[in-house]
């Protein structure tokens, strides 16, 4: 691969504490790409739609090692509306990172790199972009990737319960996230559907708010 040819536009890279996923509280890079053909109604992370600073890939992974980390984390916006996240996700893996992609299930995860644990957020009736989940991502996936759903409602957390099963996710996937949208579904009545069901989920409550108040987590 000629990594001279990639660009990419990036928002930011941070170092912080991974506020999601099973990695949730170590400290992590993140790299976030700027753009998003999604608008889901409790985006937190908007200020990446537009704008953000081109960089060649060299320059990217060359940032992410200042810190040395361990743990990298691709983001977005929806990273893989740039092309070139995938020659990216590629060379993080190469510099020995332990990388993972956040994606919104929207665009095919076909390409990428076998070494990345790939989380898939399938957006919920109440996202208001239910139309724009690739399915065909699950075929994709193994016991290494994460699947998310991000509650909002009663009806969200029906569906995704219904969608975990017909897609036998618990089976297919290390981990089935359900997260309460922030400020829109309690997080202790989630907790109590969850186990009034019995679902073999996670329920993931995000960090960064928490810690921060802060969408990025810094």
């Amino acid at each position: 691969m000629n990594r001279s040819r990639h660009w990419l536009r990036i928002t930011e890279i941070f170092h912080s504490l991974q506020g999601e996923t099973r990695t949730v509280g170590l400290p992590t890079v993140f790299v976030r790409l700027t753009g998003c053909p999604l608008r889901c109604q409790y985006c937190d992370t908007a200020y990446a739609f537009h704008g953000g600073q081109r960089m060649s890939l060299e320059e990217v992974v060359a940032r992410v090692a200042e810190w040395q980390p361990r743990h990298v984390t691709v983001t977005g916006g929806e990273p893989l509306a740039q092309p070139s996240c995938l020659a990216l996700l590629e060379a993080l893996c190469d510099a020995g990172h332990e990388v993972s992609l956040e994606t919104s299930g929207a665009l095919s995860v076909a390409g990428v790199d076998p070494r990345v644990v790939k989380v898939v957020d399938l957006k919920t009736p109440d996202s208001g972009e239910l139309h724009r989940n690739d399915y065909d991502n699950i075929d994709y996936l193994g016991p290494e990737d994460q699947v998310k759903f991000v509650i909002c409602s009663r009806v969200d957390y029906d569906w995704a319960r219904l969608t975990m099963d017909r897609y036998r996710l618990a089976e297919r996937v290390g981990e089935v996230l359900f997260s309460p949208s922030f400020g829109q579904q309690d997080a202790t009545e989630l907790a109590e559907w969850i186990l009034q069901d019995r679902l073999p989920v996670r329920l993931q409550i995000q960090l960064h708010k928490l810690l921060w108040q802060d969408a990025a987590g810094r």
